[in-house]
């Protein structure tokens, strides 16, 4: 008997489905200062380069850009 096998998808755990962002109404990250930008779109966060609005954005679930937030206020991702 052979054992059936999946292989998982380039990054495990990834099930977002590619949004159209072409309609966002994005936002600054920060006061209206800063480098990325966001939008809400499908209940997903995406956030994007705001000097290259054209480059790729982003996507975060909802649990995924709490974690994110908390951890970037902790300083966890400073460069110092």
């Amino acid at each position: 008997m052979t054992e059936s096998r999946t292989t998982p998808p380039p990054f495990a755990g990834w099930d977002k489905p590619e949004l159209d962002l072409s309609g966002a109404r994005w936002t600054s990250g920060s006061q209206g200062i800063g480098d990325v930008q966001i939008a809400f779109v499908e209940g997903f966060i995406a956030m994007r380069n705001a000097g290259r609005p054209g480059s790729p954005s982003v996507v975060f679930t909802p649990a995924e850009w709490r974690a994110f937030v908390l951890n970037a206020r902790d300083g966890e991702f400073d460069l110092t």
